[in-house]
């Protein structure tokens, strides 16, 4: 991308952050994760002025998430601390790398903060879904489309988490319908749409009144849809390295999030052309190839991609 990132816009993300337990062979090692927790780190890494709004204990677990957080410049709001526990997923990792969770979590959200000190915000994961957290993330999220935030939206489906799929359907396009910038692993869009093809699932995130949708496919790179134009752009070649954490194998779904949220800042969505999407696919491709080629959810700093 040519153009330097925005670093002046400030970020609320809302959602989970958790411990991952992660088991290969005997050895379990305590990891920082959570899709929203992640995307924060992300933002706070490129550069962006990025605060979190969770729901963790001062426990161990907590403090080493605020730890890992701070390190990248990220802010976690004190009336995060509300919880009995900090929740965690206990993953175990195949020959392939891949990882089967067991989760221990709990999701509340206490209050909704004054949402004049920033220029967007981002929810996602199951914690835009499980109640009762869901609907104060829902009217936070009403909050902020109507003072103008720019609002963005990761589902990141994890099925054993959420209601059933007729339900969880319907949730998630009411999030949509606040929501200016919509990314979807092509998981997700299965699970969520499931037999529809991918430029039909564009249309209606667009429809329902995103004014950028994306589809991150994998190996086969990512589709971009905005209401001037539509881009489909390859993935970075690279070795994967480990996954756990990183979202989809090859697209890096949170690391992605991240960039795409840092190249959007201070746009207007509504003019972006095809050409403006191939130059955010291919810096987000970019980044998410970083995450991918090495271990554990090492999101890249802003000095790796410049």
């Amino acid at each position: 991308m040519s153009a330097p990132l925005v670093d002046t816009v400030p970020v609320l993300v809302v959602g989970e952050a958790l411990v991952d337990l992660l088991q290969v062979g005997d050895d379990i090692r305590r990891i920082p994760g959570g899709s929203p927790a992640n995307v924060a780190l992300g933002l706070g890494r490129l550069g962006i002025p990025t605060t979190l709004l969770s729901h963790l204990a001062d426990d161990d677990d907590g403090r080493l998430i605020r730890s890992r957080l701070a390190e990248s410049g990220v802010r976690i709001l004190p009336e995060s601390f509300s919880a009995a526990r900090t929740s965690t997923a206990a993953a175990r990792v195949d020959a392939h790398g891949d990882a089967e969770y067991e989760f221990d979590i709990a999701w509340e959200l206490g209050g909704i903060p004054v949402l004049d000190a920033y220029g967007a915000v981002h929810v996602g994961s199951y914690s835009a879904f499980v109640t009762p957290g869901a609907d104060r993330v829902l009217e936070l999220v009403t909050r902020a489309a109507g003072l103008g935030l720019q609002v963005s939206l990761d589902p990141n489906i994890r099925p054993q988490l959420l209601p059933p799929q007729g339900p969880s359907l319907a949730w998630f396009e009411t999030l949509v319908e606040h929501a200016d910038l919509v990314k979807l692993s092509d998981d997700d869009a299965a699970w969520l749409y499931p037999g529809v093809a991918a430029d039909a699932v564009l249309s209606r995130l667009l429809d329902l009144g995103a004014d950028l949708a994306v589809l991150t496919r994998g190996a086969e790179g990512s589709l971009l849809a905005a209401r001037r134009g539509r881009a489909p752009v390859p993935s970075n070649s690279v070795r994967v390295v480990d996954t756990v954490g990183a979202g989809d194998t090859v697209g890096a779904g949170d690391t992605y999030m991240a960039a795409l949220i840092a190249c959007c800042l201070g746009l207007d969505l509504t003019t972006l052309d095809a050409a403006d999407l191939e130059r955010i696919g291919a810096f987000c491709a970019r980044a998410a190839g970083v995450t991918v080629g090495r271990a554990g959810a090492d999101l890249p700093w802003r000095a790796e991609l410049e």
